[in-house]
């Protein structure tokens, strides 16, 4: 009776513990899976081939003794060359997040949120809604000392029996004021599929 008792407790101490958020459920199989496991669902570029690239590109640049002293970096878009409509704004942005947490750089308003920048600088500075000790002055941004582009291609080649897509991710890094390529790498990914 003792051990009925000791289950029946243990029992209520689980259910008290449980998860008691509200879940909405499906009528088809759908579940979590592990962010950085290997997807190869299709032959198309995926969330594997942008973690490879992210993190081979921003180890190399980490590692290369150009970023002495936290360097400011303004990315620009990568260009996106391949026949498929892949966001590059994915990969550059994991880059960076990868050489934040590094602690090896600083990033400047890129050039597509640059305009967001000036905006909220002349809605501070021009508007007269803010409290004047608390506006941002301008004329005070910092200049990034390197501008980093990148390039994505592919080549795509296919038989009766088999599809092969060749991808490279060219990243470059030039200093800003004399223009000198200061670093480059690149990051190769084939992927074949049997039709």
């Amino acid at each position: 009776m003792r051990g009925i008792t000791l289950l029946a407790a243990a029992a209520m101490i689980v259910v008290g513990c449980a998860d008691n958020s509200p879940m909405v459920r499906s009528e088809k199989d759908v579940s979590y899976g592990d962010p950085n496991a290997v997807e190869v669902a299709t032959i198309d570029f995926g969330s594997t081939d942008l973690q490879m690239i992210a993190e081979d590109m921003s180890r190399s640049l980490a590692q290369s003794g150009v970023l002495r002293g936290r360097p400011v970096i303004q990315v620009y878009d990568v260009q996106n060359k391949t026949s498929e409509y892949i966001d590059t704004r994915s990969v550059t942005d994991s880059i960076k997040n990868q050489l934040m947490k590094a602690g090896v750089a600083r990033f400047a308003s890129d050039n597509t949120r640059m305009q967001s920048q000036v905006d909220q600088l002349k809605l501070q500075n021009d508007s007269g809604l803010y409290k004047e000790s608390t506006v941002a002055k301008t004329g005070n941004m910092i200049a990034a000392k390197y501008r980093l582009e990148g390039t994505l291609t592919s080549i795509n080649k296919k038989t009766k029996n088999i599809k092969d897509v060749y991808y490279k991710f060219t990243l470059e890094l030039f200093d800003v004021e004399s223009g000198l390529s200061e670093w480059m790498d690149e990051k190769e990914i084939r992927k074949t599929q049997n039709r």
